[in-house]
């Protein structure tokens, strides 16, 4: 089977991964598509539910491997991609794919995937309360602080060129756009 595509992009702090748990869990038909990543695991993470957490060195031979289909450097030394083999397994237990992956990694998605994706756009009110929302995990120091805010401030400059933008203002608003959203796309 071949399936379509969701895509959740955000900058970092806008409550995609929450959307994405909130999505998950309708009737909808969906598989998670796990990322690789070769950041360190935070505490709360498992490996291969999450994340598929691998050294660097392994990222960039999988890279030379061609065994991506898209990847990026997010933050110096930290890789993120979508591996061949994960869409391939959903698409073989006969699901649809859900990203959750940031903006340049949602719009190479979309790009590949075409008209069978639907790439959503998480936009937060504004920098300030994503500041605020970062600051609340715990896990930033002020310096990764820096560096996601200034990443975020880039990254909205992409929100146009994505299918659909939810504002997430109010969560269960947003929660309830994306289930809408999802299903009309889905069921078109």
């Amino acid at each position: 089977m071949k399936g379509k595509a969701i895509i959740f992009s955000a900058p970092s702090g806008a409550g995609k991964t929450t959307l994405v748990k909130h999505v998950l869990n309708a009737d909808l038909n969906l598989a998670f598509s796990i990322s690789a990543c070769s950041r360190p695991k935070r505490e709360w993470e498992q490996n291969e539910k999450d994340y598929y957490f691998i050294s660097e060195k392994t990222f960039k031979q999988k890279i030379k491997n061609n065994e991506f289909l898209e990847w990026e450097e997010v933050y110096n030394g930290n890789y993120y991609g979508t591996l061949k083999s994960e869409v391939k397994r959903v698409w073989e237990e006969g699901k649809h794919l859900i990203f959750d992956v940031d903006v340049i990694g949602g719009l190479a998605l979309k790009d590949y995937f075409k008209d069978d994706a639907l790439a959503i756009f998480v936009e937060p009110p504004s920098i300030k309360v994503l500041e605020e929302r970062l600051m609340a995990r715990k896990s930033e120091t002020s310096e990764t602080l820096a560096k996601r805010i200034a990443k975020a401030e880039f990254e909205m400059q992409y929100a146009n060129r994505f299918d659909k933008i939810i504002v997430n203002d109010n969560l269960e608003i947003a929660k309830t756009k994306a289930i809408e959203l999802i299903t009309r796309f889905l069921t078109a």
